[in-house]
Order: C-alpha cells, then structure tokens, then sequence
C-alpha cells in the first residue's frame, strides 16, 4: 500500500540528523591531545637496566612457544621451560607431544636448525645468547 515515493521519503529520514552533527574540532582539544602524545614520547626515552621487572629470555621463549604452536598439530602439548646461565646465557627446552616430534625436528633437522636460528636472533634482540634444546 506504499507508494515508491514513500519508500523514498521515508529512508531520506533517516539521515536528516546528521547535519545536526558539529565535527569541527577545537584549537583547546588539539594542544590536549598533542600535549598527550608528548608525555608518550618520554616514557619510551626511559631505559630499563637489565635488573628491571622484565624476564630474561622472555622474548625468545615468546617467539619459540608462537612458532612452534603453529607448526604443531597439537597446540596444548607445546610447553617451553626456561633456565638461566652464567654470562647472561639463556637454556630454552622445547617440550612437545611425541605425535609431533618429527614436525618439530623436520627432514634431517631442517625445522630445528631453523627454530634455534630463530631463538638465537630473538636473543640477540633482547640482549642475551639464548639457545635451544628439544626434549622428548
């Protein structure tokens, strides 16, 4: 019982409001937000030492758990423990389901050469020899 030009009053609207809509933006709300945007520069000037809050050998232990829960048919059998050694030395022992031992390990041990090539590089990142051993 409605006409096409009813149809087409009607859905006109509803985007009458938006004209109603102020998006200038204030000269007062700009200084804010640079003001904010400065107080985040000098927190990353801030250093942290190597005895601050943050885990030695976290970041190649982060990297080791992502990769090798993606290379995995298994994800919750993944299980990495962390030990700490002299001279800034990090030990990462990869545990896995035995399913998927032979992913972990590739072809003549393409896929863990590679995985202790990246734990090293995440090391070296975080300032730290890390290394990388996989237990059955």
């Amino acid at each position: 019982m409605t006409s096409d030009d009813e149809l087409a009053a009607d859905s006109s609207d509803e985007f009458d409001d938006e004209d109603d809509i102020d998006l200038s933006v204030e000269d007062d709300d700009v200084e804010d937000d640079e003001d904010v945007e400065d107080d985040e520069d000098d927190e990353d000037d801030v250093e942290i030492g190597a005895e601050g809050n943050r885990i030695v050998g976290g970041l190649p232990k982060g990297v080791l758990e992502y990769v090798a829960r993606n290379i995995v048919d298994d994800p919750d059998g993944v299980f990495v423990e962390t030990s700490e050694r002299r001279g800034g030395e990090v030990e990462l022992r990869l545990h896995v389901s035995p399913a998927d031992m032979g992913k972990v390990i590739g072809r003549r041990g393409r896929v863990a050469q590679a995985l202790r090539q990246v734990v090293a590089a995440a090391g070296t990142k975080e300032g730290v020899r890390a290394s990388l051993d996989i237990v059955d």
